[in-house]
């Protein structure tokens, strides 16, 4: 942090106790000539993969963080050096518990590719089919495991810092951020996402998902079926296999607004390189480890704002983004509805070429000015909808993208009026109204027996009246100096006018007593005009 100029951060923090002073340099590098959102990607990248993951996560959530700063984070690029083939080979075998020569008849030693995490071979299994081994990079465990708990200590010496620029909540971060990186570690997790997705669209013609082989996945290896195809952004390739592009545009863009609409679950990282064409058209889907999902009523608030944005109802857009946020700083609507409007007239009303990558961005900004607490997967949404706008570019850049989607708007705002759903959401509240009515008298009853006991607490908890109750209290311990000083200067003067001849006298005839009586009282008066009052 202090090589890419980010000294305030150290210095106003608990960090600096481990910084020698020799160690304040950058060897006269020019640093601060980039912006502070550059400088923050620049430290990212030197602090290695785990860090870059988390900044990618970062990156989806623009209610956290200024759109400057995602920018930047969104140029962080997960590129490490593929592991030696031996040591891809020694997985495999502890894996599967077989020799490799036993498990498969085939296996390629340079690497599809690689990742912080694994390293992607092709392989051919005994039984003839060809597939593809995700295997775990040696150690990656044990680095991710050690960079989480530097996180966490990072976050214990600077929470104060995150909170002066409105991030209240670091730990919750860092918790949601492990949470899925350790899913990530797992690949079981992401076979069991396969096979999920391949039973919800096993009826689906125009597309294809990678058979997962259960059995031979383990945490650390999985096995899938091996596909073949070209990125969908491929356009040259596309046309030579006589293949019509809008149409193949077409077919990707409604695949996920099926998922994201119709099936609630989705994949949420539809990049060129996971979106692949078969030279029968059909598209294949690759790389399950980030997935998406909405309950129903996400689904229904998110259809209604897009609906209402596509109507141009600033209004209608405003409540259902409220709606769709677990909570929100936003208490004035009226504020929230003139910067939707804004939007609104700037991309929908008077702006024909308008592009979801520009709407995003500027909603972004608003959901990060009003701290709407967006849950994760909206933003999920809202990144592919902008991968898969500008995947559609390539093949067919006239194609509009917002009209296609308003079709599954309106679906599912019928769906939520309809009576099979209205007749649901009567009986989920009956059952909560009759539960509540069944459990009341058994509640008071209880209570009441509590009160006649005496066992009945009440904790009350006092926010804000910290600076009061250290007042009172420091006004407290005065008062005891105050009555201790005139405890001394009354006993003393009352010992200065007693004629008992015993007393030792000091020079000036006054009774030993009596001085240190006066003295320590001089001494306690002293004490409380330099005593340093506390801060309101």
């Amino acid at each position: 942090m202090l090589k890419y100029g980010f000294e305030d951060v150290v210095s106003t923090t608990s960090l600096s106790r481990f910084v020698p002073i020799e160690d304040w340099k950058r060897n006269n590098r020019p640093v601060l000539k980039f912006s502070r959102s550059e400088r923050i990607r620049m430290v990212i990248e030197d602090l290695g993969p785990t860090f870059v993951k988390f900044a990618q996560t970062l990156s989806n959530r623009p209610d956290l963080l200024p759109q400057d700063l995602i920018e930047e984070l969104q140029k962080l690029q997960d590129n490490v050096a593929p592991f030696s083939e031996e040591e891809a080979m020694a997985i495999v075998e502890k894996e599967t518990g077989m020799n490799l020569n036993d498990f498969v008849s085939f296996f390629d030693n340079k690497p599809l590719g690689a990742a912080s995490i694994g390293q992607v071979h092709r392989a051919r299994l005994k039984t003839g089919q060809d597939v593809v081994l995700k295997i775990q990079r040696p150690g990656a465990r044990e680095q991710i495991h050690t960079d989480l708990r530097l996180l966490r200590e990072f976050v214990k010496h600077t929470k104060h810092f995150f909170e002066r620029y409105g991030i209240l909540n670091p730990d919750e971060i860092i918790e949601t951020f492990e949470e899925s990186i350790v899913n990530e570690l797992d690949y079981t997790i992401e076979a069991k996402n396969i096979v999920q997705f391949r039973n919800a669209h096993k009826n689906n013609d125009k597309l294809h998902i990678p058979y997962a082989y259960l059995e031979y996945t383990t945490k650390k290896l999985l096995v899938m079926e091996y596909v073949s195809g070209c990125k969908i952004t491929d356009k040259r390739t596309i046309e030579s296999w006589g293949l019509d592009v809008k149409q193949v545009a077409l077919n990707g863009l409604h695949l996920y607004l099926d998922q994201i609409f119709n099936q609630g679950y989705f994949h949420a990282d539809p990049h060129p390189g996971n979106v692949l064409v078969r030279p029968d058209g059909k598209i294949i889907l690759i790389d399950f480890g980030m997935i998406g999902r909405l309950t129903k009523y996400q689904r229904y608030s998110f259809a209604n704002f897009l609906t209402s944005m596509g109507h141009g109802d600033a209004r209608g857009m405003a409540m259902h983004l409220r709606r769709i946020s677990k909570e929100s700083d936003a208490e004035d609507l009226r504020v929230l509805e003139q910067d939707l409007s804004e939007l609104v007239d700037r991309y929908i009303i008077h702006t024909s070429d308008a592009t979801l990558a520009d709407i995003t961005g500027t909603l972004q900004e608003i959901i990060y000015k009003h701290h709407l607490a967006v849950p994760g997967s909206i933003f999920m949404i809202l990144r592919a909808l902008a991968i898969l706008e500008g995947i559609c570019n390539v093949l067919w850049p006239s194609l509009e993208t917002l009209p296609e989607i308003e079709p599954y708007g309106k679906k599912l705002a019928q769906e939520q009026f309809s009576i099979k759903n209205l007749s649901s959401d009567f009986y989920y509240s009956f059952y909560q109204i009759s539960s509540l009515i069944y459990n009341l008298p058994m509640e008071v009853k209880s209570i009441l027996k509590k009160t006649r006991t005496g066992k009945l607490s009440i904790n009350i908890e006092h926010k804000g009246l910290e600076p009061l109750t250290k007042q009172i209290s420091e006004s407290s311990s005065n008062l005891n100096i105050v009555l201790l000083i005139l405890g001394l200067l009354i006993s003393s003067s009352i010992v200065m006018t007693s004629p008992l001849t015993y007393l030792q006298r000091n020079s000036m005839g006054m009774p030993m007593v009596s001085t240190i009586g006066y003295s320590l009282s001089l001494i306690l008066m002293f004490y409380l005009l330099i005593k340093p009052k506390s801060k309101k």
